[in-house]
């Protein structure tokens, strides 16, 4: 179980995809497609720096910094196209404000996928749910790195992230892309995932999934390595987000099984709900202290921030489905303009009890993209952040929604039908201790304005709706993840 295993395990999976082309489809040409596919549509050249106009309010004084996205933003190329909504080219969208006003621009990651894929005039790169295609050459996870999913600030760089390869270290003044993060040499290529913990003191935390063994990473505030350590996994499960309180990490090894090395690496998978969810509870200073909840079974992509209680109890909050058929299987079709009506994520808390008991508590309410203040990470807190959907008839989110957990009450803004919510961001006010005092900032992409829109809230006055917005003069595709740096 070492280094050599995880990356040949990558390299077998790219390059054993002898599986049929897809046709070659456009969402533009669907005429089922609804005008939602504007936020999963193309994006042809980087967007140069330009002023927004604001639409209502005015920006709080205390708020200057810049708000980093990271998504998909290509996905169909003349000689073939993507075949998930996962697996489109990673582009970092940045959106500053300072003195009332804002400015964005947006840029691709120059990554050797994009390079291959556009010498190809092809996606000819394999992915999450894209089959590898005629002379695609996969010798190592980076290979098929997107740099898509998320961003990190480390050490005066911008690190774009994905599921199963390096980060890719960015400028974070021009977006210009620097290359991939080697946090060592006899580590190259090695996954570093899109769900970094950062403990309040600015100490990272992050797992690399290789199958049933992982890279536990630790790094310094700058992104200098501190640790990186091998363990084995109780199963082969696939995981996309772990989350930890200040002593420990907690891995969620939910029942969508790795069964095979193939790609597209979704049909390696195989849901088994017999064998419920596992939960793995690792202490920081000494990994090998471990111990293993079991849970119900379901599906999650994310979790929220973990805390521990004075008797050892364990809480989180997790976005869980009943199966793995949602997002993770049906968004190839999102971009054929194909909306499969399903039930959205639903909010739910774990509980894992000091005498080794574990609890399940779903709510009927829709969650996704929960985040938190930042500064609470890993400590008791009473908040969490995410977006919602009530509305089966439309994909992705259009509300934002504050949920305290000591009163038991939440706060919601609905933008209506006509906008596609992102995930939000919490900003601190500076000079504030209190959790959640501050404010909320993220996107949507207005659908009758064909525009993507910056919005800020009073995070604890969400309800009241933005306190100002700003409209960019074009409509980039939804994003994943982002980060907030201050000023």
């Amino acid at each position: 179980m070492n280094r050599r295993d995880i990356l040949r395990g990558a390299a077998l999976m790219g390059g054993a995809s002898l599986l049929t082309p897809e046709a070659v489809w456009a969402a533009a040409a669907n005429a089922k497609a609804g005008d939602w596919t504007l936020g999963l549509a193309d994006v042809e050249a980087d967007i140069a720096p330009t002023g927004l106009t604001r639409l209502h309010g005015k920006a709080p004084a205390e708020l200057a910094g810049t708000l980093f996205r990271n998504g998909p933003a290509k996905f169909r190329r003349p000689g073939r196209s993507v075949g998930h909504w996962f697996d489109g080219d990673g582009m970092v969208r940045k959106f500053q404000i300072a003195g009332g006003q804002a400015r964005m621009s947006a840029r691709f990651v120059d990554t050797v996928k994009r390079r291959n894929d556009t010498a190809a005039n092809a996606v000819i790169t394999p992915g999450f749910g894209t089959a590898a295609g005629p002379g695609s050459v996969i010798t190592g996870p980076d290979d098929a790195n997107a740099a898509n999913t998320s961003v990190l600030m480390a050490g005066g760089e911008l690190w774009a992230l994905w599921e199963g390869g390096s980060p890719t270290a960015l400028d974070p003044a021009s977006l210009a892309t620097k290359g991939f993060k080697t946090l060592r040499p006899d580590l190259k290529g090695m996954p570093f995932s899109a769900h970094p913990r950062v403990q309040p003191d600015g100490t990272v935390w992050n797992i690399g999934l290789g199958g049933a063994q992982a890279v536990v990473w630790k790094l310094a505030p700058d992104g200098a390595l501190q640790k990186a350590e091998m363990i084995k996994l109780p199963r082969a499960s696939y995981m996309h987000d772990f989350t930890a309180t200040d002593r420990h990490l907690i891995l969620v090894l939910q029942p969508w099984m790795q069964e095979r090395m193939v790609m597209p690496f979704s049909t390696s998978m195989a849901w088994k709900p017999e064998l419920g969810t596992q939960v793995l509870v690792l202490d920081k200073d000494d990994l090998s202290k471990r111990r293993t909840f079991e849970l119900p079974p379901f599906f999650f992509f994310h979790l929220g921030d973990a805390w521990e209680e004075a008797d050892g109890t364990i809480r989180f909050d997790a976005c869980v489905d009943d199966d793995a058929s949602g997002t993770a299987i049906n968004a190839g079709l999102l971009l054929q303009g194909q909306h499969v009506r399903a039930a959205p994520p639903r909010r739910a808390q774990i509980t894992l009890r000091a005498d080794g008991k574990g609890e399940l508590a779903r709510e009927a309410v829709s969650a996704e993209f929960p985040r938190g203040d930042a500064r609470f990470a890993g400590l008791a807190r009473r908040y969490s952040v995410h977006v919602t959907n009530e509305r089966p008839d439309r994909p992705l989110f259009q509300s934002v929604a504050v949920r305290d957990w000591k009163n038991d009450r939440d706060q919601v803004f609905d933008f209506g039908p006509r906008h596609l919510v992102e995930e939000v961001v919490f900003v601190p006010r500076p000079g504030s201790a209190e959790e959640l005092d501050g404010w909320l900032v993220g996107t949507t992409v207005n659908l009758d304005a064909k525009a993507t829109e910056l919005h800020v809230f009073d995070a604890r006055l969400v309800k009241q709706g933005p306190v100002v917005s700003w409209r960019a003069p074009v409509a980039l595709p939804v994003t994943f993840h982002g980060v907030f740096a201050q000023a």
